[in-house]
C-alpha cells in the first residue's frame, strides 16, 4: 500500500492489511433495540465508540443487530455505520443542558469545524468520533465530508503553519465573530466596528489593536484561533481517535489519500449516471401463483424499469444519496446494483429493498410515472426508521 500510485487502492491494500490483523479476534457486535427511542438508540452508539479498545480489536470482524427488527445481515450493518457518521454533522440526541441535538461539527457545507464545547471535550466524544472515523474506513464505510480545510490539515500534519494557509473567513462559524473578523479587510472602519473589534480581541487575550496595527496580519491571528488554536484539544482527540483504530500510519505514510478520508462535499456527490451504470437491469419474473402471462410480465417490467430510469435522471444528489441507503445500507456506491421487478400483489404492494445483496424489488403494477415516484419518495423518507425488506 505505500508503494502502489492510486490512493483509493493504497486505501484498500492497507485496510486489507489491517484486517488480516484482526481476522482472529473476536467480532466486535453492535446491538441497538428497536424499541427504544432516538435517544437511546444514540446513547447506545455513543457508548460503543466510547469504550476503548486495542488496535487490534477496531480490525475484528464488526455485526450489528437491531433487537426488535427482522432486519439481519450486512445491510444492517452498513445502515448504523452510515447513520452514525451523518450523526457527528446532524447531531446526536443527547441533552446537554440547552439543546435536545447535540452537534459535533458547525458551520458551513466544507468548512466544518468541532464546536467549542466544553462538555463534549471533557467527556472524550471526539475520542469517540475519531474512532468512529477510524472504524467506518475499516469497514468500507462513507467518510466524513465537509469538513475544514485548515481543520483535516491541522489534524494530519500537525502543523499549524501548514493548516492556516487554507483558512478563509467561512471557516469561522460564528456568524457574529465573523462579521467582526472580516471587517478588518475594509480601508476603513466605522466607530461600531472598531469597538466589537477591540471587544473581540480582549475576550480573546489579543491586544488591542491601533491606527498602526497590521489588520492583515491580525485577521490571520484571529482568524488562526477561531477556527484551530481554540479547537486545539478537539483536534487532538480526533486525532487520538484515528490513531487508536489503527489507521493513523496510512495517513502520515500516504498524505494523497487524506482528501479520500476527509473529502469535499461536491467529491461524493452521487450522480444519475454512477447509479445507472452500476444497475444490472431486470429480466421479468413471475410468481408460481401468477395467472399473468410471461408477455404481459414482461410488458409491464419494460415500462416500470422506465418509470425507474426516469426517476434516477431527475433525482438530486440528496435523493440518490438516500436512495442507496434504502438499496444497499449506505450511500457508498456498489459495483453492481440489482434491480427487479417482480409480480404485484396489489396497488398497496411498496418497494423492497433487500441490503445485504444489494437488490432492490420494484412490484409491476405502475402504470404512471407519478405513481411510481411517490412511493419512492415515501421509501426514501423511511430509511431512518425502517429497512422494507433486508
Amino acid at each position: 500500500w505505500k508503494a502502489v500510485r492510486d490512493p483509493q487502492k493504497a486505501v484498500e491494500l492497507f485496510v486489507r492489511q489491517l484486517k488480516l490483523v484482526g481476522v482472529n479476534q473476536r467480532t466486535l457486535v453492535l446491538t441497538l433495540d428497536a424499541m427504544d427511542t432516538d435517544e437511546e438508540r444514540d446513547m447506545s452508539l455513543i457508548s460503543f465508540y466510547k469504550h476503548k479498545r486495542e488496535k487490534i480489536q477496531w480490525a475484528a470482524p464488526f455485526h450489528c443487530r437491531i433487537q426488535g427488527d427482522a432486519a439481519v445481515g450486512r445491510g444492517v450493518t452498513r445502515h448504523i455505520i452510515s447513520s452514525a457518521i451523518a450523526k457527528l454533522k446532524q447531531g446526536f440526541k443527547m441533552n446537554f443542558g440547552n439543546a435536545a441535538v447535540t452537534a459535533m461539527f458547525e458551520g458551513e457545507t466544507d468548512h466544518l469545524v468541532p464546536t467549542t464545547s466544553a462538555v463534549l471535550v471533557e467527556s472524550e466524544l471526539f475520542v469517540m468520533a475519531g474512532r468512529l472515523i477510524g472504524h467506518s474506513l475499516i469497514n468500507g464505510g462513507p467518510t466524513l465530508s465537509g469538513i475544514s480545510l485548515a481543520v483535516v490539515h491541522a489534524l494530519t500534519s500537525g502543523s499549524k503553519e501548514l493548516a492556516t494557509t487554507y483558512l478563509s473567513l467561512e471557516d469561522c462559524p460564528d456568524i457574529d465573530h465573523r462579521d467582526i473578523i472580516g471587517s478588518l479587510l475594509k480601508e476603513e472602519m466605522t466607530e461600531e466596528e472598531t469597538s466589537r473589534l477591540s471587544s473581540l480581541c480582549m475576550e480573546w487575550y489579543f491586544p488591542v489593536p491601533t491606527k498602526e496595527t497590521n489588520k492583515l496580519l491580525l485577521l490571520q491571528q484571529l482568524l488562526t484561533h477561531a477556527a484551530i488554536t481554540r479547537l486545539s484539544a478537539q483536534i487532538k482527540h480526533l486525532k487520538r481517535g484515528l490513531k487508536e483504530t489503527g489507521v493513523w500510519p496510512l495517513i502520515t505514510s500516504r498524505l494523497d489519500v487524506v482528501p479520500l478520508l476527509f473529502p469535499r462535499e461536491s467529491e461524493v456527490e452521487i450522480t444519475p449516471q454512477m447509479v445507472l451504470q452500476s444497475i444490472i437491469w431486470p429480466q421479468a419474473k413471475q410468481s408460481d401463483d401468477s395467472d399473468d402471462s410471461d408477455d404481459d410480465l414482461e410488458a409491464e417490467t419494460t415500462q416500470v424499469t422506465g418509470f425507474f430510469h426516469q426517476f434516477l435522471e431527475e433525482a438530486s444528489s440528496d435523493n440518490l444519496r438516500q436512495l442507496m441507503r434504502f438499496w444497499v445500507g449506505w450511500e457508498v456506491p456498489c459495483q453492481e446494483l440489482k434491480l427487479e421487478v417482480i409480480q404485484s400483489t396489489g396497488p398497496n404492494h411498496m418497494p423492497t429493498s433487500s441490503t445485504c445483496s444489494e437488490r432492490l424489488r420494484l412490484p409491476s403494477h405502475y402504470s404512471t410515472y407519478q405513481a411510481l415516484y411517490a412511493d419512492m419518495m415515501v421509501c426514501l423518507k423511511s430509511v431512518e426508521t425502517g429497512f422494507g425488506l433486508v
